[in-house]
């Protein structure tokens, strides 16, 4: 019987395992973990987002640079796809407003023990704290709990993650190994900003109803939704959108009033009251809560008395960055084997039939559905490739 080694226990790694198990393998799963799918399960703490149900030429776009390379494993494994193998473990999925899709119970750990159930049950051997130490001649090294030990396989998966979360085991510690690879970078990140201590009181409060727009020379991408005020600067859904292009110089403003045209705006500024407060007025006339007028009041004192400026601040509000949050912060990472080292089936091209997948491969997307498909996806391409190799049709 031919053998596999899979080399990490994310989703990735596990959805490699399941497909070399199907295709009739004796598979090895080795993490260095104390557990199996430890960001997976920190990722469902919020809700486990598992897809986006939307037109596959819209999700594709999602992945930017790296969408022609992942075409084919997302066309063989896109969110319908994802969707049916979740509902194959016995999750009751539903699809938010936004399109997001979840569980009906939202976490994580009910899907996960069922796959890790349903993997044993197909003769998968899974190794926990064992930590990959390289390459040998002909397989692959580990720390273990019981010393070192070397596997020497007929095909391996690498699912090792990239650098963000490194307590949950994603610590990028691969990459010298594997050299030369795209430095790693923060993405789906909060970014930081020195507010005045006037904002204290806002800290951990939602901006809500709000358009982000990050402007670089000739571009400009636009998002809607909301983010949170830290001490150190914003984080959330909306700044993850942007994160890219904020990682990469642009500008950042937002919109307070984003249904709102500045010239309605201005308009109901100047129907106040005399002698109203502008703080009233604002509150009265556009309806900002407290954290939209502290913004206000943050970042664009002194603020102006006419009607039409002060408008042109509400829809167009500069909100200064200082770079991204650390790595060990961000939800995910850009940056690691670049596709040119890589076959189209993802094979190391100076290792045959050694694979990669997950967000070892140098690809970014927002949150949103979109990470965790792609995992799912690349570490089927990988795992279906590398079956081939061993037991070709």
């Amino acid at each position: 019987m031919a053998t596999a080694l899979v080399i990490g226990g994310g989703p990735a790694g596990l959805m490699a395992a399941e497909v070399l198990c199907e295709a009739g393998l004796s598979v090895t799963v080795a993490d260095q973990m104390p557990t199996m799918g430890r960001k997976l399960l920190m990722a469902g703490k919020s809700g486990l987002n598992l897809t986006k149900a939307e037109a596959f030429e819209t999700f594709l776009q999602a992945y930017e640079d790296a969408a022609l390379q992942l075409r084919p494993a997302l066309e063989a494994f896109g969110p319908e796809a994802v969707q049916d193998w979740a509902r194959g473990l016995g999750e009751t999925l539903f699809t938010g407003s936004t399109g997001r899709v979840f569980p009906v119970g939202m976490k994580a750990s009910p899907l996960l023990r069922a796959w890790l159930g349903r993997l044993s049950g197909q003769g998968a051997v899974l190794h926990t704290r064992w930590r990959w130490d390289g390459f040998t001649t002909t397989g692959s090294r580990f720390a273990t709990p019981d010393g070192r030990r070397e596997i020497t396989p007929d095909v391996t998966v690498l699912a090792l993650g990239g650098a963000s979360w490194p307590r949950l085991g994603s610590d990028g510690a691969w990459a010298e190994a594997l050299a030369p690879v795209t430095p790693f970078a923060p993405s789906n990140c909060g970014f930081r900003h020195a507010w005045s201590a006037h904002m204290e009181p806002h800290f951990g409060a939602p901006v809500k109803a709000v358009a982000l727009r990050a402007a670089h020379r000739e571009t400009q991408q636009e998002t809607r939704g909301e983010f949170v005020l830290t001490r150190d600067g914003i984080e959330g859904g909306a700044v993850y959108t942007l994160s890219r292009a904020l990682r990469g110089g642009a500008a950042l403003s937002l919109d307070l009033a984003p249904d709102l045209e500045a010239p309605d705006i201005a308009a109901r500024l100047a129907a106040g009251r005399r002698g109203e407060s502008l703080s009233n007025r604002l509150r009265k006339a556009l309806k900002l809560d407290p954290v939209k007028r502290a913004l206000l009041n943050e970042l664009a004192r002194p603020l102006p008395t006419d009607p039409e400026s002060l408008a042109a601040r509400v829809k167009a509000l500069p909100l200064p960055l200082a770079g991204p949050m650390d790595m060990a912060r961000a939800i995910s990472t850009a940056g690691g084997m670049p596709f040119d080292r890589l076959t189209p089936d993802l094979m190391l091209r100076d290792r045959p039939g050694t694979y990669l997948a997950g967000e070892m491969i140098d690809w970014e997307a927002p949150t949103g559905g979109y990470l965790l498909t792609a995992c799912l996806a690349t570490g089927r391409w990988a795992g279906r490739a590398a079956a081939t190799r061993v037991q070709p049709a």
